[in-house]
């Protein structure tokens, strides 16, 4: 991924971000029966783009605004519009 990447984005573009994870027992990993011992343990995240200010990127997702270390992004790159939501069919 170029160094330029986040340069590049405009405040409400959609982009994918992969990252690692905290591993501690209380970061955001958690425990589970994840990958090998030594194994990266990774995430991901999608949403409009906020900011990267003071080394933290901000995503919008449908959860909430979610906060990621630039030091622990591995990949990204932009993402068309989510497709729009299908109607409940009443039948």
């Amino acid at each position: 991924m170029p160094a330029d990447f986040f340069a590049t984005l405009d405040r409400g573009d959609r982009i994918v971000v992969r990252y690692r994870l905290d591993d501690s027992p209380s970061g955001r990993g958690g425990e589970s029966a994840g990958p090998a011992p030594g194994a990266p343990r990774l995430s991901d995240a999608i949403g409009h783009f906020l900011a990267l200010e003071d080394g933290v990127l901000s995503l919008e997702t449908r959860s909430g605004t979610v906060a990621i270390r630039r030091v622990d992004v591995t990949h990204a790159k932009r993402v068309p519009p989510a497709p729009a939501r299908r109607r409940a069919r009443h039948g």
